[in-house]
């Protein structure tokens, strides 16, 4: 799965990488991003490319509450075109989501280690993600809210967890992003593990176990 990741670039320069409009206008530098969390992300919709920010876990359409979200933060690659929760969102609504890393935790008897994943080559990588529009039933209010497809481990993160991010290639960013894209095969054939040699992980500090904690020190090696 993915529940944590870093977002190290200014919503302009997100922009500028992905070719898009910059509606965030958020400078920070985010190191501990979480679920619940405004996220910025890259989406296409109205024949516009832009980068926003939506809120990270997904709330169908018809969801009662928003707490929904908390539960459905990943969409997992075999069966988001089936599931009633994100079959929808699949086929309409794709949005690239730019992250420097992300985190994963290796469960052993007695402890849990955190751990580090990033690109062999240090660019940003782009997860494959879905988005859906949601309104608060007390008031209308409009919340847009995105998951995270995953898939199966690649051999590089296969002895520390079971899942990965999708990690889109750059020349499949357009595919994914168009909404008029409507192949479901082509699509989901997107949907695969990184190479293995294209990502790295090494054990860092459990600082990152606090959401609270939001720095660079975050990305250290444990020594």
């Amino acid at each position: 799965m993915c529940g944590r990741l870093t977002q190290q670039l200014s919503s302009s320069e997100i922009a500028d990488l992905f070719g898009a409009e910059d509606l965030a206008h958020d400078d920070g530098r985010h190191y501990n991003v979480a679920p619940t969390q405004p996220v910025r992300v890259v989406v296409e919709h109205d024949q516009r490319r832009a980068v926003t920010a939506f809120r990270w876990g997904l709330i169908p359409p018809w969801a009662q509450s928003a707490s929904v979200g908390a539960k459905l933060i990943n969409a997992r690659a075999e069966t988001v075109a089936e599931k009633p929760a994100f079959k929808n969102a699949f086929r309409r609504h794709r949005c690239l989501i730019p992250a420097d890393a992300f985190y994963e935790w290796k469960v052993e008897p007695g402890r849990k280690t955190p751990y580090a994943v990033r690109r062999t080559d240090e660019r940003p990588m782009a997860f494959a993600g879905i988005w859906s529009s949601w309104r608060e039933p007390s008031n209308s209010e409009r919340v847009i809210s995105f998951a995270i497809v995953t898939t199966s481990a690649n051999h590089t993160l296969s002895a520390i967890h079971e899942r990965m991010p999708v990690i889109l290639p750059d020349d499949a960013w357009n595919y994914w992003l168009d909404p008029n894209a409507e192949d479901l095969g082509a699509l989901q054939s997107l949907l695969i593990p990184a190479p293995d040699d294209s990502v790295l992980a090494y054990p860092i500090s459990t600082l990152v176990n606090s959401v609270r904690n939001d720095g660079p020190e975050l990305l250290a090696r444990a020594s």
